[in-house]
């Protein structure tokens, strides 16, 4: 087994507790701003991506919670929190 498909199984054991509120929003006005762009590469659960509108998009679920986004876009264009305690990913490395 090569080392993707290891750490993709291994990904897979994750489990996802369901958020009341997202722990990470794209501020209000900011699904244009070019900073968001590396968001779409550098994200390691493939949470970002573009429309036909050329906006950003978020899909929260299966965030991986490791804050390469906040580091990469920044906090401007970011509102990024740590989930709520009980929620979120749980690591389950079998």
């Amino acid at each position: 087994m090569s080392d993707a498909a290891a750490l993709k199984a291994k990904l897979g054991l994750n489990v996802f507790k369901p958020l009341r509120e997202p722990h990470i929003r794209i501020r209000a006005g900011m699904e244009k701003d070019p900073r968001l762009r590396p968001a779409v590469r550098i994200c390691p659960a493939g949470l970002y991506s573009e429309n036909e509108k050329g906006e950003i998009v978020l899909a929260i679920d299966g965030c991986l919670e490791c804050g390469t986004c906040r580091l990469g876009c920044g906090t401007d264009v970011l509102e990024w929190n740590y989930p709520e305690g009980d929620t979120g990913v749980q690591f389950r490395f079998g």
